[in-house]
């Protein structure tokens, strides 16, 4: 507006418009005098005569703009839930945050604030408004000064909708607002055909959606939310009119940045308003003399806002979404439904599981502390992910100790390489021995305290101990042969299971692995048949190793490890979700004689006897150690729930066979699977069964005790007569239970397969370096026979 002059002043003479002025102002009305049709052709045309060939080739071109606009899908903010329903993280892409609201859904102060503040006559118009064209012109021609739009309200739609659809390509976006006369048609045009497809209210409900509001609000939703922290339907007049009166110029009227400038443009709406009609002269008079009263809400983006540790697993929901095929045939299509949002993401995720799981980590294991601790729990017989933790929190502050890295996935979905899960393997290979008859539970070996390691079977060939590396338990000394399984199991007696390894082949362990969810190495490498196989030298995930033991607690029933529930799309319509393909990878026989030999692990002789739970339930499980225990892991269950704890460097590069302190706990002879992650994994387990009940696995009647090497020897017994009421007894005619001496030998058993190896040194084969007395995850120290030393 041009500044008031004195009445006693002379009246300057009015400036002449430039020839460039001239061409702008005909710019923005040729577009107008084309399509409308009206006496205001006659006054634009002729300032525009000298534009030549530029104007004619656009009027030209106008008939090739297509009749039919369509407007995009807006992207919108998705929401990711646990399976209680609560809220994990909001995500939005391009940092649009935006909930589309149906016309019934706005609240009728917004709608009528903003028509009154851009396009009072919006309801009474066109998709031109004649009057505010000659309204617009008589101002430009007069002021001199800068040229007075005449856009409709339709037509800043028709703008916004181009923006949207340039997305954060700044090419695009600036294109889609070049003050340019072809984009000025296009945009008439297209308001036009647009006016025709849909109603007044339809055209301002898309409006007040799609528009900017600054600070990462797109629509009017996000923008109640944003500053004042409430929905659209709850806004007053004042809070109303402030909304309204931003969307001319969202950083000039930003009530956090120029909050004076804010005020009066609300107050002005707050007047229009009045004059309209929309509201009593008594609101307006309480509206303007309120403050701006903000409520600021931060934007909350992404993964890193999710509260409870869940992060990472948030994480990981996304990369299941960008990456099956569930979502999309293509990458491109699957980005597209990821970046487009409006998703309704119902996971897995147990909330009081998950807080347990993360308690536990995160009290165990200090976030300062040079190594960190990464625990999954997962849903036997169903594949769900119930919780995923680990002690390292979510970001990119180094000096914060923060990680983006999810330790308990592999590579493929931004996880780690993986790491080696020490004897928690010797599982897979006992599984692949009672599943292919090579040995059953009462299988002996001479298991002497140090051997070479033997030639074994691969899928393609034979393995040779060319290094001529040995393989020793972890006290050569007291620990020696010969044992039956469950003893070793329970002892963890690496030269055991280097025997039981070869007669059962490579080629089974790898396929037994492979039958249990391990595909491939965590970092994408296939696995690796080598000797050391058994002693747990591949490189896993947290999350691979609990579907493994998962598999064990469903009695051989496998699943593969789901995250999501269901998934409503942007359009409110259920998506096929990932299914967890349940088979049936084991005889239950099988699994009930593994279940046998982790049992005893966790029994008075076993690795683990010192992890059972508070209420007395029974636990199944397997410790674990890597070389120089860079690693250390418990893996264990109950019938209803399976949980992996690992522990170690995040790099695998922390030694902790020596002097460590973790979590304020000092470990002066180091760490071992049962004194490190088993006191997180019994942690987590107890406040997550708490109050649930208590079941049991059958187990294999008649197994040979885990203490068999110091146990009296006891004469024969029969076996045992069924007894319906002992959940370990079973009945001959149930095939969901195991047959009578089921995984035992019935006749003598055969000597170990295979000569003695060739001598060596400490070199495993595959390069995994070992020292003397290997830690292959089970006793550590001196131990007197049939007692557990370290754990």
């Amino acid at each position: 507006m041009a500044p008031k002059r004195s009445s006693a002043a002379p009246r300057p003479r009015r400036r002449r418009a430039s020839p460039l002025e001239l061409v702008g102002h005909g710019i923005k009305f040729l577009g107008v005098s084309i399509l409308s049709g009206v006496l205001v052709a006659g006054i634009a045309l002729p300032a525009v005569g000298a534009i030549g060939l530029g104007a004619k080739d656009s009027v030209q071109g106008f008939d090739n703009i297509p009749d039919d606009f369509k407007t995009p899908t807006l992207s919108q903010a998705s929401y990711i839930l646990d399976s209680k329903g609560n809220q994990i993280a909001k995500v939005y892409a391009g940092d649009r945050d935006r909930t589309i609201l149906t016309q019934d859904q706005m609240s009728p102060l917004s709608r009528e604030a903003q028509v009154d503040i851009e396009d009072a006559r919006f309801f009474q118009h066109g998709a031109i408004d004649p009057k505010g064209v000659l309204r617009a012109i008589g101002k430009n021609a007069s002021s001199g000064g800068d040229a007075e739009g005449a856009s409709t309200l339709t037509q800043q739609y028709v703008k916004n909708v181009f923006v949207e659809e340039a997305g954060d390509d700044k090419t695009a976006v600036a294109a889609a607002t070049q003050k340019s006369l072809g984009r000025k048609i296009k945009e008439l045009k297209y308001a036009i055909q647009l006016e025709k497809d849909l109603t007044k209210d339809q055209i301002l409900t898309n409006y007040l959606n799609i528009t900017f509001f600054n600070h990462q609000a797109y629509g009017i939703e996000a923008a109640a939310e944003r500053y004042f922290g409430k929905a659209d339907k709850d806004l007053d007049v004042a809070q109303a009119a402030l909304l309204a009166g931003m969307v001319q110029n969202p950083s000039a009227y930003d009530p956090l940045a120029h909050p004076k400038a804010a005020q009066n443009r609300r107050d002005t709406v707050i007047n229009k308003m009045l004059q309209y009609k929309h509201i009593t002269p008594d609101q307006a008079k309480a509206a303007l003399a309120s403050g701006l009263e903000l409520n600021y809400q931060p934007p909350q983006n992404g993964c890193i806002t999710a509260g409870n540790g869940m992060a990472f697993f948030c994480d990981y929901v996304q990369k299941v979404v960008e990456n099956d095929p569930a979502f999309g045939a293509s990458a491109a299509a699957r980005n597209k439904l990821w970046s487009q949002g409006g998703l309704r993401i119902t996971t897995t995720i147990d909330p009081a599981m998950q807080a347990a799981a993360y308690t536990a980590v995160t009290k165990k294991v200090y976030v300062s502390d040079p190594v960190s601790a990464a625990m999954t729990m997962v849903k036997p017989g169903t594949g769900e992910i119930l919780a995923m933790a680990q002690t390292r929190p979510y970001g990119l502050d180094a000096a914060q100790h923060q990680t983006v890295v999810n330790l308990n996935v592999d590579s493929s979905m931004d996880g780690g390489s993986g790491f080696q899960p020490g004897s928690t393997f010797k599982a897979i290979v006992a599984a692949a021995a009672l599943d292919g008859g090579t040995a059953q539970l009462n299988t002996p070996f001479p298991s002497p305290g140090s051997m070479p390691y033997p030639d074994m079977s691969t899928c393609t060939g034979t393995w040779k101990n060319i290094a001529h590396d040995n393989v020793s338990n972890d006290d050569p000394v007291h620990e020696v042969g010969p044992f039956m399984m469950p003893e070793a199991m329970a002892r963890s007696i690496n030269t055991y299971f280097v025997s039981l390894e070869q007669s059962v082949g490579l080629c089974a362990v790898t396929q037994m692995a492979n039958k249990l969810g391990i595909k491939n190495q965590a970092d994408g490498h296939p696995l690796q048949q080598v000797g050391s196989m058994t002693l747990g030298t591949q490189l896993v995930s947290p999350l691979q190793m609990a579907g493994v033991y998962a598999t064990f607690a469903a009695r051989g029933l496998h699943c593969d490890p789901v995250a999501i529930k269901s998934v409503t799309g942007i359009d409110g319509k259920p998506i096929n979700v990932p299914q967890a393909n349940c088979q049936q990878v084991m005889q239950q026989s099988t699994a009930d004689g593994v279940n046998t030999l982790l049992k005893g692990v966790t029994e008075k002789s076993g690795t683990g006897s010192q992890l059972g739970l508070s209420d007395g339930r029974q636990i199944y499980g397997k410790t674990g150690t890597t070389d120089k225990r860079k690693a250390a892991w418990f893996d264990g269950y109950t019938p209803d729930l399976a949980g992996v704890v690992w522990l170690g460097g995040p790099e695998s590069s922390v030694p902790m066979n020596g002097d460590i302190t973790i979590g304020g706990t000092d470990f002066p002879q180091g760490v071992y699977g049962a004194s490190g992650p088993g006191p997180i994994w019994q942690q987590a387990m107890n406040q997550a069964v708490a109050g649930t009940p208590q079941t049991q696995l059958p187990l294999v009647p008649g197994a040979p005790s885990a203490t068999a090497s110091t146990d009296n020897p006891q004469p024969q017994q029969p076996s045992p007569s069924p007894n319906p009421g002992d959940p370990n007894s079973p009945n001959p005619g149930d095939p969901n239970n195991p047959a009578t001496n089921a995984g035992l030998v019935t006749g003598d058993p055969a000597p170990p397969p295979g000569g003695p190896g060739l001598p060596g040194g400490g070199l495993i084969g595959g390069g995994f370096t070992l020292p003397p007395g290997m830690i292959g995850g089970g006793t550590g120290g001196p131990g007197k026979p049939g007692r557990p030393g370290h754990h």
